[in-house]
């Protein structure tokens, strides 16, 4: 299972609000701590892990010496342009249960395009319930054989049977549709009668 490295360095709070080329304002909390502690996050790896791994992904927290589990809990935006103001990380034993929603990496996707098909997403992410130990960074569906009309659902996920999926039975996640072939606009043909001669210039 591949490691998710989250680098996390000391940030000094202030009446100021946190404006620092590169990072992002964060905290930890969680595993015995009773407070959270104040943090900045590179801002490039950062986006990569959520890229990849989803808005909820599993992480080893890097702070100076220490190595610890955890998994982005909170994210916040700005309501406008929609880029990240601020992380909450928390921090959790290997044996605690806990509440994730992992990301899908639908793979195959090229073999359904040399089909003329296509995948629709409707729910890009799944909700589980488990112990850390176990769980994935990730769920893995391999779409490569679907058909058109066939869907992804909890029977195409292959999670460790201790690892609870959440979400109802009946949840959708992808759909297999056909590509839609864009209808070209007809030509007009520009006859000999159509075409009015330009008056001859007076001399």
């Amino acid at each position: 299972m591949e490691q998710v490295i989250l680098n996390a360095f000391e940030r000094v709070t202030g009446n100021k609000k946190f404006n620092e080329d590169g990072f992002i304002a964060g905290v930890m909390y969680g595993e015995g701590s009773t407070e959270a502690t104040s943090v900045k996050f590179e801002l490039v790896p950062l986006r990569k892990i959520l890229g990849k791994h989803g808005s909820n992904a599993k992480v080893v927290v890097k702070y100076g010496e220490d190595e610890k589990i955890g998994f982005i809990k909170e994210i916040q935006r700005h309501p406008v342009s929609a880029k990240i103001t601020h992380i909450d990380v928390q921090l959790v034993s290997k044996d605690q249960e806990i509440k994730l929603q992992l990301h899908i990496a639908f793979n195959g996707e090229e073999a359904l395009v040399s089909k003329r098909l296509q995948l629709q997403v409707q729910k890009p992410e799944i909700d589980v319930l488990g112990k850390m130990a176990i769980m994935p960074d990730a769920v893995s569906v391999d779409i490569s054989e679907k058909e058109f009309g066939d869907t992804i659902t909890i029977k195409d996920f292959d999670l460790n049977s201790e690892i609870k999926i959440t979400d109802d039975e009946d949840q959708v996640y992808a759909s297999i549709t056909q590509i839609k072939e864009q209808e070209e606009e007809p030509v007009e043909e520009v006859t000999e009668e159509a075409v009015v001669a330009e008056p001859e210039a007076k001399e």
